[in-house]
């Protein structure tokens, strides 16, 4: 990669890794408020789901201000948000107070995704390697995030744990004012953005050309893509949500030979066995996303999500027979749906970068993780519906009609990119 790329790449990586560590550390911060404050799940839930949502929500105006004050400093400012929610956490003394800090740290979040990837987008030439480094960089923080909060919460408490946890982004935040790079090195716009990323002339100012800007993004092949995006939220949170409840279902057997505790301490009865085989499922997604973003360089983008999406229902299919056959092929079908659940991501967020205007690409990225994040967290009522319905195996044979939707949905977006190149 070109200095350029790697420079942006660092950056971005980094930050990414940061926003999900947060992400994925509250749902283990949950269990020691469910036993710290005299509250339910009925209403932690709902306290919990208002950051979530704004995660999700935010997305779109996130992308509104990438392109009119530039990516860079929309990140910094995610960062700081991020940290003093966590300060403002590690201080709280009532659940009121942990609500407002997870609605500070969802505000702060949502920016993210869409100013990061408009970063890449239009800053880094090798751009399915640049997602693919990026995308690397976010599991690298799904996953370990959650252990070392885990971790630390077994020699800390939480406030403290809370307040350890804004270092990340304090050390971001100066590797992002040491950090020079051209944040439009990769595109050529009709006044565009300088070499500092600090405005481009064709972002929305008003509401009036916010409309008129999402009216022309909102060509069908946008519209296949954010459809697309769409079906891979819906399963994402559909299949995470309750997947450490699903494993520690067949798991507990093997528990018996974990040793690394004295029997009966604080420590073993702390220590589940399903929380650490879901964590390796995230490592693998490492993978995953490497795979798919050298994926997105070597054949249509359209090839690789149709490729994928039919692998996220064969392994949704067969996740069940395949945990009830023992634990060696339950972690096995692990191991493959969590290489497939991310190496999708580059390929959808390449895609994105196909149909829409560089210009406006911050506005798309707001799109698409409102679709991500937004219509995609309806996959964790879904999931949560049809386990108590249905039970886990009917489960994963509904949640495998979303990625065969996105299937056919794939292919009738690779059919309108054939139309639209040959009317060209």
């Amino acid at each position: 990669m070109r200095e350029n790329d790697r420079a942006i790449v660092a950056f971005t990586g980094l930050s990414h890794a940061v926003v999900h560590t947060y992400e994925l550390s509250i749902p283990i911060l949950v269990l020691v408020w469910l036993t710290e404050f005299p509250v339910t799940t009925a209403i932690l839930g709902p306290v919990v789901a208002v950051g979530y949502g704004l995660f999700g929500a935010g997305a779109l105006p996130g992308g509104v201000l990438a392109d009119r004050y530039g990516p860079k400093w929309l990140v910094v400012g995610c960062l700081l948000g991020m940290g003093g929610s966590f300060l403002l956490l590690s201080l709280a003394p009532n659940v009121p107070t942990i609500a407002l800090a997870l609605a500070v740290w969802g505000l702060a979040a949502s920016v993210y995704h869409p100013a990061g990837l408009s970063l890449i987008s239009t800053g880094v030439h090798d751009r399915g390697t640049g997602f693919a480094y990026h995308g690397m960089a976010g599991n690298a923080g799904i996953a370990l995030g959650p252990l070392l909060t885990a971790l630390l919460l077994l020699a800390f408490d939480w406030r403290l744990v809370a307040g350890l946890l804004a270092i990340p982004a304090v050390l971001a935040v100066a590797v992002a004012f040491t950090a020079e790079f051209d944040a439009t090195a990769a595109v050529s716009t009709d006044g565009g953005a300088g070499n500092d990323g600090t405005e481009t002339d064709g972002a929305p100012t008003s509401i009036s050309a916010f409309l008129t800007d999402s009216r022309a993004l909102f060509t069908a092949g946008f519209t296949l893509a954010l459809a697309v995006v769409a079906m891979n939220g819906l399963f994402y949170r559909g299949t995470l949500t309750f997947l450490p409840d699903v494993l520690s279902g067949y798991l507990p057997s093997v528990t018996e030979y974990v040793r690394l505790f004295e029997p009966g301490s604080a420590m073993a009865q702390e220590f589940d066995l399903a929380s650490y085989v879901y964590t390796g499922l995230l490592v693998v997604g490492i993978g995953g996303q490497f795979a798919g973003g050298k994926l997105t360089d070597r054949v249509p983008v359209t090839t690789g999500l149709a490729g994928v999406f039919a692998g996220l229902a064969v392994v949704s299919v067969l996740f069940v027979p395949a945990a009830e056959a023992g634990v060696g092929p339950l972690l096995a079908i692990s191991a493959v749906l969590g290489f497939l659940l991310f190496a999708i991501q580059p390929l959808y967020q390449a895609t994105i970068a196909e149909v829409s205007p560089p210009g406006d690409r911050g506005l798309s990225y707001g799109y698409t993780y409102l679709a991500n994040f937004g219509v995609g967290a309806a996959g964790a009522a879904v999931s949560g519906f049809l386990l108590s319905a249905v039970g886990e195996s009917g489960t994963f044979l509904g949640l495998a009609l979303f990625p065969l939707v996105g299937v056919a949905l794939a292919v009738g977006l690779a059919r309108r990119l054939r139309t639209d190149a040959t009317a060209a």
